[in-house]
């Protein structure tokens, strides 16, 4: 797995930089100001916050250590030079139930992107592999945690999702 390339939009990477520079720049100096101040109290086999600070320093580092390597590994997918009917990763998908009508919409995203408050799926969600390869037109039964749905795929674009979660 460790150089498997990971997909990811533009829009994904970005965020991901960004995040980076933000722990690097800003959370990190704040971490080890929060140590020293620590340290100053004395005894550190029984402070608190001493114990926290070194907690949030690893914390931090795992994360760097864990956004560096999705950076390092992304295959980096412009959704706007793709197009078509089919669903591949960066479609945003609109799917409508079968049995009451209710429409959704997703955009297949990779699984350090996704959210599915703003409507990105992981490609390896259950729903996103269910549509993969099939066109608008299409009816796919996806089992859910709340059972069995059938959905018809109604519209399939490809459009680079903001940060904010909207669709440019």
């Amino acid at each position: 797995m460790a150089g498997d390339s990971i997909p990811m939009t533009r829009a994904g990477a970005e965020a991901l930089k960004r995040e980076l520079k933000h722990i690097k720049s800003v959370e990190r100096p704040k971490n080890v100001k929060d140590i020293e101040v620590a340290r100053e109290h004395g005894d550190l086999r029984e402070n608190a916050d001493f114990h926290a600070a070194k907690e949030r320093q690893s914390h931090l580092a795992g994360r760097i250590e864990f956004i560096e390597d999705r950076l390092a590994r992304a295959d980096i997918i412009d959704v706007t030079k793709l197009s078509g009917d089919r669903v591949v990763f960066g479609a945003t998908v609109k799917l409508a139930e079968s049995d009451s009508g209710v429409k959704a919409e997703y955009a297949i995203v990779g699984e350090v992107e996704a959210d599915l408050k703003k409507g990105r799926i992981s490609i390896t969600s259950p729903i996103a592999r269910g549509l993969i390869g099939r066109e608008v037109g299409d009816t796919v039964k996806i089992r859910t945690p709340g059972g069995e749905r059938e959905y018809e795929i109604v519209e399939v674009r490809f459009v680079e999702y903001q940060l904010d979660g909207a669709s440019e």
